[in-house]
């Protein structure tokens, strides 16, 4: 008879089922709670996570997945890597210094009196989260300077639950980080493994069993030095700790050319995602006897149910090999909401076809029943019943949108005339200064606004009621705009909640969720649409607030929208068709919207397309096809206008260099993009490729709390006109202001107009 399988899981969702997290964070961050209350709801927080997943039969069940801000940041401060602008003596990192490494600000607290930025911001591979970027000097030397594995496996231990300690790799981390001065970053890699064989030991004298160490790097493409470096590493690893047995995670891809190493890595279990990628066969033909095999069969990137009888056919086969198998989630659940337990306002149907965080811990265990002979029938025949229904359904299907989608033609997605032709025109039409000054989008959101949102939502609003608070506040940021002497005005998307959600809504093949929510990064957390059919637009979306702000002022008024790839990347998305096919239609549906929108005397429309890179394939062979169909999405929604109408487009936190070609092929008449963190660093990539259209990089974070004086922003403005044409130039800060108080945003607003201000007057 076969082995038992195993169950374990990678990760959980950190934030809370009613987001307590966010909530004692931010009490934390406005003075309202002390460090003891938010180390509190941390502990509580653990502990229901660990009682629910016991409860949920797991067998290995994860600690130190838990993180105030970002699992990365946590791994810097434990590591000792802090950057030398925020004054650490070496002492323990509370949570001050630890949240200005993540948000930026003074840094009286720590000893340097200053003003220290924050961590350069990122997204966690082809995800929506944001991780904090660890840095690296050639003085960077690193050493344990923490306990949280530690404590967080006592603290589970306290409550009878002998956890599996989780960290990101060794190589993963050297690999995500930044090095200054042509640093090569794997030069650091002994003494920062001298530092991981000392939390293994300590972990196993604490009595771990089991430790999931991350490396989802082995899904990319790695230089030949990089994947020599695993051999080195993971042999002092094993040394360091001969009794505690190591599962070596890998996710979010195939491991391809990786397969081999990772299979031969001398590490007591391999983790395949499973969810993304068909390499089962080929790791049964690698591993060694002796060493168990994860399958990562439950899809912990998406929302919809799993089908038992695709996955118990891919254990059955491994099982059929012969070894050691465990079943779990393809990766952490991090990604997905907690619980379908807070969603009873969902349709029967779509319910049926869904599985969250903990329905998802109930599927890895049900499958492990089924294939250990200790299952109940009845299950997999539901199972079966609501795979089918979704399948047949009439709610998913419509075959005008297929239609319409099928007809488009090139030239739908090519604007009518090349970039200088619309230039002169709608420098003739919007008659800007040089330096023109612009936001990005949102304003802040008060808590009156969004009280009023909700009780719109609950009916105890009228429509006419809501409607005139939202006339007010967008005459009111209309006006503070006027009074800021900003050039380019936008509405301020009081009438949103989210960027995406907010036209989800709106749209057909679209649901919600009451409580579906995910993190993004620190206490920002997104609830994303469920797109589950064809996408259509029954009426418009946007039209009716950015023509009565246009009405408000004589300066330009730009339309904000969402742009097809990131409303896509920042749904679940529906995984019965090819991605391609879905951005294609949400592409047209917003293609109504910009026409309208032009047609109601909007001259400038932004499409924001933030999540453009962050959509690329983990490999570069894959990157081709993407690109091609993400990049003609946004020129079908965005194509159809006049020369005179100037098309914007905003992106942040991303590798340029990747896909500058692409960007430029988007053909947006002006970009704008994060570069305030990485100090300009980023413009390289558009200086190299001579990009011809116009750009407003970031001149400040808008996710730090402090407010950048003018000399600072015309500093980074100097830096952008010495490598790009001045006449290109925007100012403009990094992203949206929704996040920001209203004192803050207007001080920096401010510094910022000056600063394009003295620009003016200086390159005149």
């Amino acid at each position: 008879m076969s082995e038992r399988i195993l169950t374990h899981n990678l990760g959980y969702p950190r934030i809370g089922p009613n987001r307590e997290l966010k909530r004692a964070t931010e009490a934390f961050w406005a003075g309202r709670r002390g460090a003891g209350a938010l180390e509190q709801t941390g502990r509580e927080l653990r502990a229901a996570a660990w009682r629910r997943q016991r409860e949920a039969g797991i067998d290995l069940i994860p600690s130190n997945d838990f993180s105030f801000y970002d699992q990365i940041l946590d791994l810097s401060c434990l590591l000792g890597n802090v950057p030398r602008r925020f004054g650490w003596d070496g002492g323990p990192i509370g949570l001050n210094l630890y949240f200005r490494i993540a948000r930026g600000g003074h840094s009286g607290d720590c000893g340097c009196g200053g003003i220290a930025a924050a961590g350069e911001m990122t997204k966690w591979f082809d995800t929506n989260y944001h991780y904090i970027v660890p840095e690296f000097t050639k003085e960077t030397c690193f050493r344990l300077s923490g306990t949280k594995p530690f404590d967080e496996f006592r603290e589970a231990l306290a409550l009878g639950i002998r956890t599996k300690p989780v960290l990101v790799g060794p190589l993963t981390y050297l690999h995500l980080g930044k090095a200054e001065d042509g640093l090569d970053r794997l030069s650091l890699l002994d003494g920062l493994v001298d530092v991981y064989a000392e939390i293994l030991g300590g972990l196993a004298h604490e009595g771990a069993e089991w430790v999931q160490i991350d490396e989802p790097i082995l899904g990319l493409d790695l230089a030949p030095a990089w994947r020599t470096a695993f051999d080195a590493a993971y042999a002092r690893l094993r040394a360091a700790a001969p009794g505690l047995r190591i599962i070596l995670a890998t996710y979010f891809g195939a491991l391809h050319e990786n397969l081999e190493l990772a299979a031969g890595l001398p590490v007591d279990a391999l983790h395949l995602d499973l969810a993304r990628a068909s390499e089962l066969d080929a790791v049964l033909g690698l591993l060694p006897a002796e060493k168990a095999l994860s399958l990562g069969v439950v899809d912990g990137r998406n929302v919809w149910r799993n089908d038992f009888v695709v996955s118990r056919a891919l254990i059955e086969r491994a099982q059929q090999h012969g070894g050691r198998l465990f079943a779990a989630p393809s990766c952490s659940l991090l990604h997905v909401p907690v619980s379908l337990e807070r969603e009873p306002g969902l349709g029967a149907n779509l319910r049926g076809w869904l599985a969250f965080a903990d329905e998802k811990l109930r599927e890895v265990v049900t499958l492990a029943q089924m294939v250990n002979g200790e299952g109940d029938p009845v299950e997999v025949y539901k199972n079966q019943v609501a795979i089918q229904s979704r399948r047949a359904s009439g709610l998913i299907h419509r075959p005008l949108v297929k239609a319409r989608a099928v007809e488009v033609k090139r030239e739908d997605a090519e604007r009518g005339s090349p970039f200088s032709v619309r230039r002169r025109k709608q420098r003739e039409t919007l008659g800007l200064p040089a330096f023109p000054t612009t936001t990005i989008g949102s304003f802040p959101q008060t808590e009156e606004l969004r009280s009023s949102r909700a009780r719109w939502r609950k009916h105890e609003l009228s429509n006419a009621d809501y409607e005139r608070i939202l006339e007010e506040e967008i005459a009111a940021v209309v006006r503070r705009q006027e009074e800021l002497g900003i050039d380019v005005l936008v509405h301020g998307e009081a009438e949103r909640n989210d960027m995406v959600e907010y036209f989800g809504e709106q749209l057909e093949g679209f649901a919600f969720t009451a409580n579906g929510w995910v993190q993004s990064y620190g206490s920002r957390c997104v609830k994303p649409p469920v797109i589950f059919g064809d996408v259509s637009r029954p009426a418009p979306m946007t039209v009716r607030w950015s023509q009565y702000a246009q009405s408000l002022t004589e300066r330009p008024m730009k339309g904000m929208l969402t742009g097809p790839i990131t409303v896509l990347q920042w749904s679940f998305v529906r995984d019965d068709q090819p991605r391609r096919e879905t951005a294609r239609q949400i592409a047209l549906a917003l293609r109504d919207e910009v026409l309208d929108l032009e047609a109601a005397g909007i001259g400038v429309i932004q499409i924001d397309e933030p999540a453009l890179r962050e959509g690329l394939p983990l490999r570069r062979a894959d990157w081709p096809e993407y690109l091609d169909w993400a990049t003609e999405a946004f020129r079908l929604t965005a194509a159809g206008v006049r020369d005179e109408t100037q098309i914007h487009t905003h992106m942040c936190y991303c590798e340029f260099n990747d896909i500058i070609a692409s960007i430029a092929a988007l053909d947006a008449d002006v970009i704008s993009i994060e570069t305030s963190r990485s100090n300009m660093e980023l413009l390289g990539a558009f200086t190299d490729f001579a990009y011809l259209n116009e750009i407003g990089p970031g001149v400040y974070d808008i996710h730090s709390p402090r407010v950048p004086t003018t000399d600072e922003m015309v500093g980074l403005l100097r830096k952008a006109a010495a490598v790009l044409p001045t006449e290109n130039l925007w100012v403009n800060p990094d992203c949206g202001l929704k996040t920001r108080g209203w004192q803050e945003t207007l001080e920096a607003l401010r510094n910022m107009v000056e600063a394009a201000r003295r620009l003016r007057r200086e390159l005149a």
